[in-house]
């Protein structure tokens, strides 16, 4: 695992894995690797309560009811469609889900404008092709289809960035649970249809920001149970899956680095302010581009941190993360700057006199890097 850059969950958390499926005596779904009741455990991490004989961590932040939801969607014959705003682990849950439940969360399609049906059914080897013909042989399955053979679950990322068409042949998946394969022939004796096994689903996702891209078809909805992850608001919840993430990209790059909690409070509280401002605002002008996410938190406190590690002074400052908030959040100029730069001088010039501690800091350190952006 330690050459791989990311290892998927499966990967990263084998061992704990391996444990659960061998004390798991609780009833499976299909060819389920773990029960739901031990899915659960390995996203929500263990309790006192589950009397276990280690600890299992928690992976994915969110309410319980939401992760049981989608347990149970998927032991069901329907699809499971997570949508949320950005930055709301809608890909990360999908992504856990996967791995528990088949231990393989890498059949995963992209939606874009440019997915075509090929990239949700099957290609062609063309030199195959035109060597031998066409065969099963030469066939290269999509990953939904692999997903469909191997009794797996399958993964639609952005779905509702695909184009009608490409939703339309996902809604004969999900129904039939077959893919035709015209090109092997039509007798009975031909090897042109392609059936999922039992246990194969699928896990979309869709950003609710995307609404009127590609609108579903409600024949499409029909097939999926509906999962909403909402933005995360409670400031405990928030910091646990900031301080998790940020842990995880020390440990992969090896850095003996702190986080202060003080520092950590004056990221949550200006992502806090900067969406009071927001959901306060007359307009998109007056709003930043940035969706303000917890996604986008962490990524601001990453780059103060690697940034502290490799050109700082090995340790996390205040002047640094304020840098870092304005280098990630200002993306159009002037709109943004104009907005980060109301918010320093009405909000955190006021608390920096008021309170002292790391925001005056905080406060230089963002005009430093409006000044050098502007």
């Amino acid at each position: 695992m330690s050459d791989l850059l990311r290892a998927p969950a499966e990967i990263k958390y084998a061992e704990e894995l391996d444990w659960l499926e061998s004390i798991d005596d609780n009833p499976k779904p299909f060819s389920w690797r773990l029960s739901p009741k031990m899915v659960r455990l390995f996203v929500l991490g263990s309790e006192r309560a589950d009397g276990l004989d280690r600890e299992i961590s928690q992976k994915w932040f969110g309410d319980r009811s939401f992760v049981e939801r989608s347990i149970v969607t998927l032991a069901s014959d329907r699809g499971l469609l997570l949508i949320g705003d950005p930055g709301t682990g809608k890909s990360w849950l999908a992504e856990l889900l996967s791995a528990a439940i088949c231990r393989n969360s890498t059949l995963v399609v992209q939606g874009t404008a440019g997915t075509t049906e090929d990239h949700i059914k099957y290609s062609w080897n063309v030199s195959m092709v035109i060597a031998k013909g066409q065969s099963r042989e030469s066939m290269i399955p999509s990953p939904i289809m692999t997903a469909m053979e191997s009794g797996a679950i399958g993964r639609f990322e952005e779905l509702t960035r695909s184009t009608s068409d490409v939703q339309d042949a996902l809604i004969s998946i999900l129904s039939e649970k077959y893919i035709s394969v015209p090109e092997l022939g039509s007798d009975a004796d031909s090897d042109n249809i392609v059936f999922a096994k039992p246990g194969f689903s699928v896990i979309a996702t869709a950003n609710s920001r995307d609404r009127g891209v590609n609108d579903l078809s409600s024949a499409l909805k029909r097939r999926f149970n509906f999962v909403r992850i909402p933005v995360v608001t409670n400031r405990k919840s928030e910091a646990e899956i900031v301080r998790f993430r940020t842990e995880e990209l020390l440990r992969r790059h090896q850095i003996e680095l702190d986080v202060p909690p003080t520092l950590l409070d004056v990221l949550l509280q200006s992502f806090a302010d900067l969406r009071a401002s927001a959901a306060a605002a007359g307009s998109d002008d007056e709003k930043l581009e940035s969706a303000l996410s917890t996604a986008e938190q962490i990524g601001v406190l990453e780059d103060a941190v690697l940034h502290s590690n490799f050109f700082g002074e090995r340790a996390l400052t205040a002047h640094t993360l304020a840098s870092s908030l304005v280098g990630s959040l200002a993306r159009r100029e002037p709109e943004d700057l104009a907005i980060l730069n109301k918010y320093l001088h009405g909000v955190v010039e006021p608390r920096s006199k008021e309170q002292g501690g790391s925001w005056p800091e905080f406060l230089e350190g963002g005009r430093d890097a409006i000044a050098t952006l502007s």
